[in-house]
């Protein structure tokens, strides 16, 4: 779990190592139509975004992303959170692990599975059972081969990054954990519910890509929206213990629209405040001269 504790805010090695739980902000997640795939340009998505009233819909909160929303019978076994680049879905998931691997919350669950599709996307042309895959990922988990005696979640982060073929269509039903096959038939009967059908799953991605997954594979769809006013003022508040210098970058924010927007609905971008200017100009926080780069860049 020690890789879940700290992150590099901002480009990877640009930024320094920081404590998850230090900057941690709740994020505005929201449930989203299952099936409505939005394929705007993202920066366009973003400014959209940040016009949505907050007030208007409910909020989730990480830990409570695998619960029954009101209105729902029972919770829903595979979820799907899409959210723009940058917006915030990869530490939302090192935050849902973290704060289970440190007993704070979910401790109904008996392991939590974390998995990206740029790593799966190296085993492409390999074969594994369910459990070898495991194993292969998770060194505690060797001896273990009843998983379905256990609640189990697995979390495959960056389905837009995913190479494999998941096809849905024409890979065979598979449900025995134990026997080989490709990991795109393994991913394609997990998701679907074949294959340990009492896990739960949650895929992250960017809106684009969410199309990969039939709908008939999802139970309920998620949006991730970036920062309330109120969580930006208490992002960096946290970012910043300088009370003065904290204030006077929220009240610049505020009076740049284009910041506005982008430190609402894309987090990520927010890591180069601490940065030096390089014109000084004595009416702004020496912070914001790259804030606006990383979300123009192609």
């Amino acid at each position: 779990m020690q890789k879940f504790r700290h992150m590099f805010e901002g480009i990877a090695k640009a930024g320094q190592p920081t404590g998850l739980n230090d900057f941690y902000t709740e994020l505005f997640i929201t449930e989203r139509v299952s099936g409505e795939v939005n394929k705007e340009h993202e920066v366009r998505l973003i400014e959209k975004s940040s016009r949505k009233p907050a007030k208007e819909e409910t909020p989730i909160k990480c830990e409570d992303i695998f619960k029954s929303l009101p209105g729902q019978d029972q919770p829903s076994r595979t979820i799907m959170t899409t959210g723009v680049a940058g917006i915030g879905k990869t530490v939302l998931t090192h935050k849902f692990t973290l704060d289970w691997a440190e007993g704070k919350a979910n401790q109904d669950i008996h392991f939590t599975l974390p998995f990206t599709f740029r790593e799966l996307n190296l085993l492409k042309e390999k074969e594994f059972s369910l459990v070898e895959l495991l194993h292969h990922f998770f060194i505690q988990t060797k001896g273990i081969r009843r998983y379905d005696l256990f609640q189990v979640v697995f979390i495959l982060d960056g389905l837009d990054e995913c190479r494999l073929p998941l096809d849905f269509q024409n890979n065979p039903i598979w449900t025995d954990v134990t026997k080989l096959t490709s990991v795109d038939v393994l991913l394609t009967n997990l998701i679907r519910g074949d294959l340990l059908p009492s896990a739960r799953i949650w895929i992250t991605t960017r809106p684009a890509a969410a199309n990969q997954i039939p709908a008939e594979c999802v139970g309920m769809v998620t949006e991730v929206r970036g920062f309330t006013d109120p969580q930006k003022e208490e992002y960096f508040r946290k970012r910043f213990r300088e009370e003065t210098l904290a204030s006077r970058i929220i009240s610049h924010i505020k009076t740049s629209r284009c910041l506005h927007i982008i430190v609402s609905c894309a987090p990520l971008d927010s890591w180069a405040c601490p940065r030096p200017r390089r014109h000084q100009d004595s009416s702004a926080p020496r912070c914001l001269d790259y804030t606006s780069s990383p979300v123009l860049t192609p």
